[in-house]
C-alpha cells in the first residue's frame, strides 16, 4: 500500500462510523513493531494504554505509571503507525492537580504522537480539564464505568451500571463529557444494558471493553488477543493466539541446538575464501 493510499483515522472519522453504524476497532500497542503490525492489519484507532505498567513494565497495576514512560511508548507507537489514529492514556497524577498541569502533560502526549489523550473519570473537576483540552487543541477520549487508576477508592475489580440508577448517572455523567467536548468515550466493565442506553443518547462513539455488543467499538489490550501476558484472560476478553508458548518454544529450542553445537550450522556462518583459507591451512602445518 502506498503512502498516497493511506487515509489518516481522526477523531471525526469515528463519529463519522457511529452515524453510519460501521463498528469501530481499537487495540492497545506499545512498541514500534506491535504498532506496526496492528496498523497495517487494519485496525482503526491504537491505544497507548496504561495497562503498559503491567504488560510491558511488570507493575502490578497502572498507578506506578508516570507521564516520562507513557512519552516514550507514544513515541515509539507513532514511529510504527502511517493509517490508526493514536490515543495516549493520561496517566495517574498528570492530570489531577491543575488545568496548568493538564494542558502541559498531555501537550508532551501529542508532541509524542498521539493524536488524542485519554483521561479517566467524570467528576466535575475532570469534565472540566477536557474542556481546557479540547479549547487548546487537543482531542480528547473520556473513560467511565470501570476506572483502572481509581482501583484504591473503587476496592475492586467491579462491575458498573448494575442498575437504572447508576445508568442514568452515568449517562448524564457522559453527556456532560460529550458537551464538554470529548471525541468518544471509553466504557469498561459496565453492563450490556447500561452501555446500550449510554451508546444510543450520545452523538460521539462509545468504544466497549466488557461492555457487551451494543457499544459503537470495541477495544482489548493486545496482550490478551494474542496470548502474550502471563496472567488471567479477563472474562470480556478473547484470545486469538498464544503467543507466550510460541516464543517459548522457540527459545528453548535455541538453547537446546545451542548446548547441542547444532545451532549455528554452516548456513548460518560465514566462510573465508578458499584462497584466505589456504594460509591458515599453511600456517598450521
Amino acid at each position: 500500500m502506498s503512502n498516497e493510499t493511506i487515509k489518516r483515522i481522526t477523531s471525526k472519522s469515528l463519529i463519522r462510523m457511529k452515524e453510519s453504524g460501521e463498528k469501530i476497532t481499537m487495540l492497545t500497542a506499545y512498541d514500534f513493531a506491535t504498532a506496526k503490525y496492528v496498523d497495517e492489519a487494519g485496525i482503526d484507532s491504537i491505544l497507548v494504554g496504561d495497562s503498559l505498567g503491567m504488560t510491558m513494565l511488570g507493575y502490578d497495576d497502572t498507578v506506578k505509571v508516570t507521564m516520562e514512560e507513557m512519552a516514550v511508548f507514544t513515541k515509539a507507537v507513532s514511529r510504527g503507525v502511517k493509517r490508526a489514529m493514536i490515543i495516549a492514556d493520561m496517566p495517574f497524577l498528570s492530570f489531577q492537580i491543575s488545568k496548568e498541569q493538564t494542558l502541559m502533560n498531555a501537550g508532551k502526549l501529542v508532541q509524542s504522537g498521539a493524536n488524542a489523550v485519554k483521561i479517566e473519570g467524570g467528576s466535575d473537576f475532570i469534565i472540566e480539564q477536557v474542556n481546557a483540552l479540547t479549547e487548546a487543541g487537543i482531542s480528547v477520549v473520556a473513560h467511565l464505568g470501570f476506572t483502572p487508576q481509581f482501583i484504591n477508592t473503587i476496592g475492586g475489580y467491579y462491575v458498573q451500571g448494575k442498575s437504572y440508577e447508576n445508568t442514568i448517572k452515568m449517562s448524564e455523567t457522559a453527556k456532560k463529557l460529550e458537551k464538554a467536548g470529548a471525541c468518544a468515550l471509553v466504557l469498561e466493565m459496565v453492563s450490556e444494558e447500561s452501555a446500550k442506553y449510554i451508546s444510543e443518547n450520545l452523538t460521539i462513539p462509545t468504544i466497549g471493553i466488557g461492555a457487551g455488543k451494543y457499544c459503537d467499538g470495541q477495544v482489548l489490550v493486545i496482550d490478551d488477543v494474542i496470548g502474550r501476558f502471563w496472567g488471567n484472560i479477563p472474562k470480556f476478553a478473547k484470545q486469538y493466539a498464544n503467543i507466550k508458548d510460541i516464543i517459548k518454544n522457540a527459545v528453548s529450542q535455541y538453547a537446546q541446538e545451542v548446548k547441542k553445537s547444532i545451532f549455528p550450522s554452516a548456513e548460518h556462518t560465514f566462510k573465508l575464501s578458499t584462497e584466505e583459507k589456504k594460509k591458515f591451512d599453511y600456517i598450521n602445518k
